[in-house]
Parts: C-alpha cells; structure tokens; sequence
C-alpha cells in the first residue's frame, strides 16, 4: 500500500479548524464543500461543532450510517390536484428561514450506497430532489479510508474533484494542547509527551488483527478514568479494557514509576534549594510528570509562584540519566504562563523572581 494514497500532507485537527473558520468566512469557498479524512477518536465531529459555535450559526449533524436514503430525499406523496407524485424533503434540512450554518455528513464513506447517492447529491449540486441547500450554508463531510482500519467505500475521483481534503491526522503537540485546555489527568498528558507513537496505534492495531486499541479519543476516556473515583483495580480494567491489553501493561508500568517518583504534593511543601533538590525526578518519565502535575496543582497564586521556583531548580536533578531539563523547563514555564492567564494569575508570574530570571535568561 502507497504510504499516503490520498496525495495530501497531514495536518493537525487544529490546523483544520482555523482553514474551516476562513473558508465559512469567505461567501464563494463556502459554496465548495470540504472533507475531513482522518482516523477515529481524531476530532473531525468536535471540530465541525466548534466551527458553528465560532460564527454562532446552525450545525446540522447528520451521522450517515443511522439514517436511510429516504430520511434525505425525503417521502414521497401523491398529489392529486397536480396529478403527480412529490417529495416532501425532511425537516432536519435547512430551509430559507435559516439562511446561512453548516450541514455535516458525517461517516461518509462507511454510509449504505444507496445513501450515498443522496448525500452526494448535496455536495455536487447543493440540493437533492426538488430541495436546495441555501447559499449561505456550507457543507463539511467526514470519513475514514480503508487504510484507517474502518468499514469504508472507495470515494471516487469525479465526486473528489469537486471538495477541498483534508488529511487530519493526530499529531502529538496539538492534542497535547487540548488536553491541557480540557485539563486532562496530568499522568496521560506525562506518558503521551514521552511516548507519542501510543496517542494512536491504529496501524499496529491492523498488523495485530485487535479489535481495541489506542486512539486519542481512547486517552481521553482514560484520562476520565484516572480522575473518577474508582479503585486502582478497577481503573486497570477500564484502561485495559479502552486502549488494549500491551498498551495498558505499558501505561500502568509509567503511572507506578511517576508515582513513585514525582511527588508534586511534597515538591509544593519542600523550601527551596536542598529539599527541593532531593525530591526532584531523576527520570523522563518523572521529568515529564512534574511538569504535568504541577501545572494541574497551580490553581492559585501562592501555588502558582511556587511551582515557578521548582522548576527553576530542575537542573539540580541528580539523575544518572541525561534528561531534556531546558527544553522541560521552557515547556513548563509557557504552559505555566498560559494556565496563568487563563485563570486571572498572571501576576504571580510576571512578579515571581523564578520567572524574571527565566525570561532574561531567554531574551539575554
């Protein structure tokens, strides 16, 4: 198999979102329908939604693969005063009392055929039977391809050549992005920073023959898992039971090492200087673990000016392993900084010693 069969760069999903925010805003490119090819658990539907909420218009969701071709063409009535039978289009379509959203066809590719000449319909000419799509509307379609692991139709090139592609793929720094913004339990967001080739398995999952593995959806219910509640032994049942069997074995192996080796709680506690030093990880694993537990422990400026002068010290760590302290320490401060500002803390940084000397450091 080619290693890109669709000719098109991957992009990050937040990449896509920012193209679709500027072609809803330009009349003529929304007219032209756009799809977002990528694996499951990657964002398309989420994306779709946030592009509504941004210009606040209608999102017409359609989930192709739970409807019937007639749940779009519409029903069909005899009218006898005309003589004629009509179609009567469905009262999900956006009508002239709507005049500008966006309608999704979502699962494209894996829709029943006979469907699919119906949501075809939409993207070739805006309108199916005797119903048109309004001007203002634009219409996103997504999908899977073969090669996503996914029950998929082949697209074919005439109906191809009339939609912009987008190959949306997951890449590491996007999703950890998300994951900060949604504030993902800091243990995923440590293992995923250290260990990118699991944020999605899918093609080992192929090679396998597995029916359950790793995706970025998969994390995010893991994440939900290490937040909730549940016992130890449960959470091992729900992870395995998410990402896989070797996958969980892997991450379980992580989460007792960053347990064992990162205490954010008595990092907090300890003075500055040797105490703190004697409690640094001495890990990459750990590294990464007390940049992401110290950013979800910040909640409060006495916490926050704090956890600025832990990583100050990060290059007192006595490892026996070389460890990515400087690029740990510019991560730790910018996501710092932006969690900072999120939550009205701003001036704990911009007043901490830790951080004015981190920024000379930068700009000296």
């Amino acid at each position: 198999m080619l290693a890109n069969p669709m000719n098109i760069p991957p992009v990050s999903i937040a990449t896509a979102k920012a193209a679709l925010i500027e072609q809803y805003a330009e009349a003529v490119l929304r007219r032209r329908a756009t799809m977002l090819w990528g694996p499951r658990g990657v964002g398309k539907s989420s994306v779709v939604r946030q592009v509504a909420e941004h210009f606040g218009v209608p999102l017409v969701d359609l989930r192709l693969t739970t409807i019937e071709p007639v749940d779009i063409r519409g029903a069909i009535y005899a009218d006898e005063v005309q003589a004629k039978t009509v179609w009567f289009p469905p009262e999900f379509l956006p009508t002239a009392e709507q005049p500008a959203g966006i309608l999704f066809l979502d699962e494209l590719t894996a829709a029943d055929q006979r469907l699919q000449i119906s949501a075809y319909s939409l993207i070739l000419d805006r309108k199916v039977g005797h119903y048109r799509l309004p001007d203002g509307w634009m219409v996103v379609a997504a999908g899977n391809a073969s090669f996503h692991g996914a029950v998929s139709h082949d697209m074919g090139t005439a109906l191809a050549d009339r939609m912009f592609h987008f190959n949306v793929q997951s890449l590491i720094d996007a999703f950890l992005s998300h994951a900060v913004a949604m504030g993902f339990a800091p243990e995923v967001m440590a293992y995923l920073k250290v260990r990118p080739d699991k944020l999605d398995d899918t093609q080992a999952q192929l090679a396998a023959d597995h029916l359950v593995g790793a995706s970025p959806r998969g994390w995010e219910d893991i994440s939900n898992v290490l937040k909730s509640g549940l016992s130890e032994s449960a959470q091992r049942v729900f992870v395995q039971g998410r990402i896989g069997a070797a996958n969980a074995a892997e991450f379980f192996g992580v989460l007792r090492e960053l347990k064992s080796g990162t205490d954010v709680v008595r990092l907090l506690a300890a003075r500055p200087g040797e105490e703190t030093a004697a409690l640094l990880p001495a890990t990459l694993d750990g590294l990464y673990g007390l940049v992401y537990g110290l950013l979800a422990a910040s909640t409060d400026a006495e916490r926050m000016a704090r956890a600025l002068q832990i990583i100050e010290q990060l290059p007192d760590t006595r490892g026996s392993v070389p460890l990515p302290i400087r690029e740990a320490q510019t991560l730790a401060m910018e996501l710092l900084l932006q969690r900072a500002l999120e939550q009205g803390l701003e001036t704990a940084v911009l007043d901490s010693p830790a951080y004015q000397r981190y920024a000379a450091q930068r700009h000296g």
